[in-house]
């Protein structure tokens, strides 16, 4: 009897001792996972890091993190351990936080279970979802404020998850919520520099004397790079009596098929923030009415933001906007607030640059009206008395032959005249009031075309264009012009394009030129069809050309006599 008491303690006592061994390991465990969460600063690597300890300490065979959305009922993200991904996307849709995991969310404490399916808030699995039994959830803080919840499953082995389970993953989350904070205050510091980088970039670019559209490009790629963005769209006001916007400048996915298209003011992401003044957020582009009432160029796309460049209180010059692809995170205040400060800079920068043309603008106005009045006082001038010498010389000859060519040099100096006095008035036009410059309209027209195409037409106009043309034909010319510029941009894909536009004695030439892929043979002809069909109003022709070099060549033609 004696030495079964003593062997029944000696077992009672080897017990504990591997109780107490067993606790141990597990401290260390939770001591190195603690470690190991609380080292990591990135916050996706953090996350992930938590969800990969909070599976080993409980030994689970499937364990997941869910980050609750801003709405604080559904989940905006969620990790899963333990499945490969093909099995994941056999599953289709993530969860979003109905079930067993809306009950966590609704009541954030620690939460376990024998068996998942007995719970009255048990939602079921999807199609091809592995089966799952027991469950342990606790809840991950954040400085007092719920960030997510991590969830077990299937601890290995048949058991059940126990009260020493709990206790650990609570540790765990505890640790987890500070390791959390640290990561996202890094993230924003490191966010908070690239804004810094990208505005001084912005500057330096502008004082260098960079163009307008290379500082909205690098104003919409440094955004997008820095905020993780699918795609970043510029829009700014079309310039029409509508009010509507129109894209100037188009990043990442369909970039060809977004630039230049019409986004109307009302009812759209981008037009609300431009009326507004102020950001405008989405969860998903393809869902949100305020952008379907626009064009559909970006079906699918998820989380998105419009901010203006410039504010209500001054002027707003433009609208960024920013997506990001389906099933990431929406932007979250942190996010949006220095992004604000990035777009008014930006919006400062487009004044400056404004400003600057402007000046650039008025000293070459001054310029040209120096050279229109040096071209009147003296040129004119000197070749009208020159005319008058040769018609009194004319009386003074006797050959036939040499009066004839001298009457032809005097018709000659008349032309000359006529040619000089255009280009007078081509030269003192100003775009407030050249309705009726055929000339200045034109290269407006080209000059706008640049923002579409990505670089700048060469324009030519040689004859007498302002004086000439019928107030008729120069509408149809502008027309042609635009129309072939517009179809060069959506469809030639050509890195350059040639512009001539000439007026003789009996009519009046447009050819427009590219490099690009040439029209295809199944392709849309509605808008050549147009051009023709002013030809044929004003009396003219119109042809397409195809050279040998490759590209297409417009040739629109109109009489004068019309």
């Amino acid at each position: 009897m004696p030495q079964l008491r003593l062997d029944e303690l000696l077992e009672e006592l080897q017990a504990r001792i591997d109780a107490a061994r067993g606790t141990r390991d597990r401290v260390h465990s939770l001591l190195e996972a603690v470690l190991s969460v609380g080292r990591e600063l990135d916050l996706a690597h953090a996350l992930r890091r938590i969800v990969e300890a909070a599976a080993v300490l409980v030994d689970a065979r499937y364990a997941a993190l869910g980050v609750i959305g801003p709405d604080g009922e559904s989940l905006s993200q969620f990790l899963i351990v333990g499945m490969e991904p093909e099995q994941v996307a056999e599953i289709g849709a993530l969860p979003s936080g109905r079930g067993i995991l809306g009950e966590l969310i609704r009541h954030p404490e620690p939460l376990r279970l024998t068996e998942l399916s007995a719970h009255e808030a048990s939602y079921g699995f999807p199609a091809h979802h592995p089966p799952m039994r027991t469950f342990l959830g606790v809840p991950v803080r954040v400085r007092g404020q719920v960030f997510g919840n991590l969830y077990l499953t299937d601890k290995r082995g048949g058991q059940e998850f126990d009260g020493d389970d709990e206790a650990v993953i609570s540790t765990l989350a505890v640790a987890a919520g500070v390791a959390i904070d640290n990561a996202r205050l890094y993230e924003g510091a490191q966010r908070q520099q690239r804004w810094l980088r990208a505005s001084g970039e912005i500057t330096r670019s502008l004082l260098s004397g960079s163009p307008r559209l290379e500082v909205v490009e690098l104003i919409a790629q440094r955004a997008r790079e820095i905020t993780g963005s699918e795609l970043a769209d510029v829009c700014v006001p079309l310039g029409d009596d509508t009010g509507d916007l129109t894209v100037e400048l188009a990043l990442g996915g369909d970039a060809e098929a977004r630039l230049g298209l019409t986004v109307p003011v009302a009812g759209t992401l981008s037009g609300t923030a431009y009326q507004s003044g102020t950001q405008v957020t989405s969860d998903g582009l393809a869902e949100d009415s305020r952008f379907l009432a626009g064009a559909h160029r970006s079906r699918g796309t998820g989380p998105a933001v419009a901010v203006p460049l410039g504010s209500a209180d001054t002027q707003v010059r433009g609208v960024l906007l920013l997506a990001r692809t389906a099933g990431q995170p929406a932007f979250a205040a942190e996010e949006i607030d220095p992004l604000l400060g990035f777009a008014d800079q930006a919006a400062l920068a487009l004044e400056l640059a404004e400003r600057r043309r402007d000046a650039e603008q008025l000293a070459l106005f001054e310029d040209r009206d120096r050279i229109a009045r040096d071209l009147h006082d003296l040129a004119i001038q000197r070749l009208f008395a020159t005319g008058m010498t040769l018609q009194g010389a004319d009386r003074l000859i006797d050959n036939p032959g040499a009066s004839e060519r001298v009457m032809r040099a005097v018709g000659d100096l008349d032309e000359t005249i006529k040619i000089i006095r255009s280009t007078i008035f081509g030269l003192q036009a100003r775009e407030t009031s050249d309705v009726q410059s055929l000339r200045a309209r034109a290269a407006r027209a080209v000059g706008q075309a640049q923002a579409t195409l990505g670089f700048a037409p060469r324009l030519s106009m040689e004859g007498l264009l302002d004086t000439d043309v019928p107030q008729s034909v120069a509408e149809h010319v502008v027309a042609v012009l635009g129309e072939a510029l517009s179809n060069a941009a959506r469809h030639a894909h050509a890195t350059r394009v040639e512009v001539v536009l000439q007026a003789t004695a009996e009519e009046v030439v447009l050819t427009v030129a590219d490099n690009g892929v040439g029209i295809p043979g199944g392709g849309r002809r509605s808008g050549l069809a147009n051009l023709d069909r002013r030809a044929q109003e004003a009396g003219g022709g119109f042809e397409v050309q195809v050279p040998a070099a490759g590209g297409t060549r417009l040739v629109w033609r109109a009489p004068l006599d019309r």
